[in-house]
């Protein structure tokens, strides 16, 4: 059976992005699941995860119950970064925004990742006592996953998008962050251990995660979690041709509907 997810943060309400993606998670056959990614608890307000059910309601989308939300699951991703760490694949990382910006700035040519400039690997290079000394004094820091590490022990990685095997590039992200003081996981490594959890084999998201797919599967395979097959979509664009977002303040379904909107006039909108 195909099991499906539509994974939103609660961090704003839904728009048109969003409701294009949980129709066609949906409508892509077997169960559809609805998860709530709160792991961003300065951002993430109960408000606007009650708003998601609503909006996905009035659209007329159901889903298996309960819904799961990350902010449950800690002590899984926990456990997944212990996993991680005595395989020697994560280290401690004590610089901040600022000092990885100034260290990208003197590099002559800096690697360039999905998200820009890859981290320079300052803190890859600390002696185990000064990790435990920095530790100790109390300095906040981040876990990163050793990439060259990782990469050489999950060995050559394949993922299927829309029925094609595609090769991996288990490098693209570099060190990622997995982890930080405030939050003990990240969205790459909970999206994957979550997924395995509620027994996901078809990942539909937009396109612009298709490259998060890389990195994903690294961690699928270094902590043994089985592999779904993914379909990345288009994404759904304004009047000005960028992407709906609500950093943007994008319109929201709410205001379509107090507008007088109907969820049939929404699929229509959305060609769906």
């Amino acid at each position: 059976m195909i099991v499906t997810r539509f994974a939103p943060s609660p961090t704003g309400l839904l728009h048109l992005g969003h409701a294009f993606a949980a129709i066609t998670a949906a409508n892509a056959g077997g169960r559809f699941l609805l998860r709530i990614e709160d792991i961003d608890i300065a951002r993430a307000r109960t408000e606007f995860a009650a708003a998601i059910l609503e909006d996905l309601a009035w659209l007329g989308l159901r889903w298996k119950e309960p819904v799961l939300r990350q902010s449950t699951r800690f002590d899984a991703y926990r456990a997944a970064l212990a996993r991680l760490a005595a395989m020697d694949l994560l280290y401690p990382c004590f610089c901040t925004r600022k000092e990885i910006a100034e260290e990208i700035a003197r590099a002559s040519e800096a690697p360039q990742g999905p998200e820009g400039p890859l981290y320079p690997g300052t803190c890859r290079h600390l002696s185990p006592d000064a990790r435990k000394m920095r530790i100790a004094s109390g300095i906040s820091y981040a876990l990163r996953l050793d990439a060259q590490k990782a990469a050489a022990i999950a060995g050559a990685l394949t993922f299927i998008e829309h029925g094609k095997t595609l090769a991996v590039a288990p490098l693209l992200f570099g060190d990622v962050v997995l982890a930080r003081k405030e939050t003990p996981t990240s969205y790459h490594l909970a999206v994957v251990v979550d997924d395995a959890h509620q027994g996901v084999n078809l990942v539909t998201r937009g396109n612009d995660l298709l490259a998060a797919t890389h990195i994903q599967r690294v961690l699928q395979t270094l902590l043994g979690l089985p592999e779904p097959a993914y379909a990345h979509h288009r994404l759904i664009l304004d009047a000005e041709g960028r992407k709906f977002s609500k950093r943007d303040k994008a319109v929201t379904l709410r205001d379509l509907r107090t507008a007088g909107e109907t969820p049939e006039s929404i699929r229509d909108r959305l060609k769906l």
